[in-house]
């Protein structure tokens, strides 16, 4: 009698095929006609006309405000399109969200999240990298920053038509850092701030990738490898729950409120530890309602995380709208600085119409372009379902949380990457137990179709797929070489351009 393992590779075709229906899917929802460029272009207008009537400037900085408050939409739009449509590809991948609906939930929190958490880490992607205030004139700074977001747009803006996610953070760094070393050398750039983005970018997958392995082991360990899953479930669920309100309320009162409200560290363990106890208690009636109508199969326990994912990506596109809004906004606001003060500041104050810019374009980008992409990274690298795309998306908040707490701006994109290869990894690991070869001269190994099929059933057990590694590896380490290039030529062809006017 033959028997048929779960890590078959039929499995894992049916894991490839599970990527093309979702694809599908999204294809099916997305228009291509112009309509979306229209709606684009208008915007793109309308920002630059915003700007204009907010800020009083002399007649020769016009041209130079509308230009960048243009650019800044033109990078939030492009910003939605990309980087914030991989916020939502675990709940699509799970299947728990439709594409539509992640995307108008996605719309709302990360607007949110902008306008209410994006002010800090605003002023260190607008003047953490670059050290303004060493030889370089007001004029050349506004050059420098508009050099950095046009050519961060135009990367991301490449990326997206070729269907490729790529890091809207390492965009504008890499920007930021072409156009200020084109103009003044390499001594203008802050090495050291510089080296803690470096850091970032390391420590967030790594930090994504085992936050992501360890809950979803705590789920499978507790809740989905025991006899009694429902009453397992009823126990466990409501705790997650509480934990993930916790979470939410102590980002709050550290970041989102602040303008209003500033708590001590005592108290927002104590308001933390009081979501927690409300969330747990709401939860409990909740899931043992759902459960009194579930069978004991995990395809049925599966449903109960939908609402915590729910939660758990609103979370991460609140936290994502705070943290990402910088790469478009920040060096906006860094210019509009220079119209208000006779000299480059070391602080800037960031207006409410620059922030409305960035957080109106982060939707519109979203709802116009994000559907094409929004599976990309929740489906690409392994297969998800409803407890595995939670794992991914509290991992993923959790992190950027942190991040956003220390102003430093870090890529959701490597983020959410990591936390999926934590989660494929620990699949292969706890799914497959038996990956040794048969010994040489078994008897199922006597020919070379049976070595054959061997192997192929080895290949089957890869539940991660290795080569999207190389192909994710490669645009993390093209873009800001490349966004650096184009930002130092348009910065000295903005020189060029000032020096014809005067």
């Amino acid at each position: 009698m033959t028997d048929k393992p779960s890590n078959s590779p039929k499995r894992y075709v049916n894991d490839l095929r599970r990527l093309d229906y979702v694809q599908n899917q999204a294809h099916q929802q997305i228009s291509y006609g112009p309509l979306p460029l229209i709606i684009a272009g208008v915007f793109l207008m309308a920002a630059g006309y915003f700007g204009y009537v907010n800020l009083d400037v002399s007649a020769e900085n016009v041209f130079m405000l509308i230009a960048a408050a243009s650019i800044g939409g033109y990078m939030a739009l492009n910003i939605g399109a990309n980087d914030v449509a991989n916020n939502m590809g675990p709940a699509v991948g799970g299947r728990v969200l439709t594409i539509t609906a992640a995307v108008l939930i996605a719309a709302v929190c990360e607007s949110a999240g902008a306008l209410l958490a994006g002010g800090d880490v605003v002023k260190t992607v607008a003047k953490g990298i670059i050290d303004p205030g060493s030889g370089v004139d007001v004029g050349a700074f506004r050059n420098l920053m508009l050099s950095a977001l046009l050519a961060a747009a135009l990367w991301i803006n490449l990326a997206t038509v070729l269907n490729a996610p790529v890091s809207t953070t390492h965009s504008i760094v890499g920007g930021v850092l072409g156009a200020g070393i084109a103009g003044a050398g390499f001594g203008l750039v802050n090495w050291a701030t510089m080296a803690k983005i470096a850091a970032s970018w390391v420590i967030s997958p790594v930090f994504g990738g085992l936050a992501a392995a360890a809950l979803l082991f705590f789920i499978k360990v507790k809740i989905l490898r025991v006899d009694d899953r429902l009453n397992a479930a009823k126990k466990w669920v409501p705790v997650l729950i509480g934990l993930m309100a916790g979470a939410f309320v102590a980002y709050m009162a550290m970041k989102g409120l602040k303008k209003i409200w500033k708590p001590s560290l005592n108290e927002i363990l104590v308001y933390a530890a009081l979501a927690f106890g409300l969330a747990w208690a709401a939860a409990v009636p909740y899931i043992r309602s759902r459960a009194a109508v579930l069978s004991n199969r995990k395809k049925d326990i599966y449903t109960l995380f939908n609402l915590p994912l729910v939660i758990g990506v609103s979370l991460l596109c609140f936290a994502h709208g705070a943290n990402d809004v910088a790469n478009a906004v920040g060096p906006l606001a860094a210019i509009v600085s220079t119209f208000t003060a006779t000299s480059v500041e070391a602080k800037v104050s960031v207006p409410f119409w620059v922030m409305m810019i960035g957080a109106a374009g982060l939707a519109l980008g979203l709802f116009l372009f994000g559907p094409k992409l929004i599976t990309t990274v929740g489906e690409k690298i392994t297969r998800l379902n409803a407890p595995r795309a939670y794992c991914v998306a509290l991992a993923s908040a959790v992190t950027v949380l942190i991040a956003t707490g220390f102003g430093l701006p870090v890529s959701s994109t490597h983020i959410a990457i990591g936390a999926i290869f934590g989660v494929g990894f620990l699949r292969e690991f706890m799914e497959n137990p038996n990956k040794k070869r048969l010994k040489p001269g078994h008897k199922l190994n006597k020919t070379a179709e049976d070595a054959f099929k061997n192997i192929n059933v080895r290949i089957g057990r890869k539940l991660v797929r290795r080569r999207f590694v190389v192909s994710i590896a490669a645009a993390w380490v093209i873009t800001v070489p490349a966004a650096a290039s184009v930002a130092a030529t348009i910065f000295f062809v903005l020189q060029w351009l000032t020096a014809m006017a005067q």
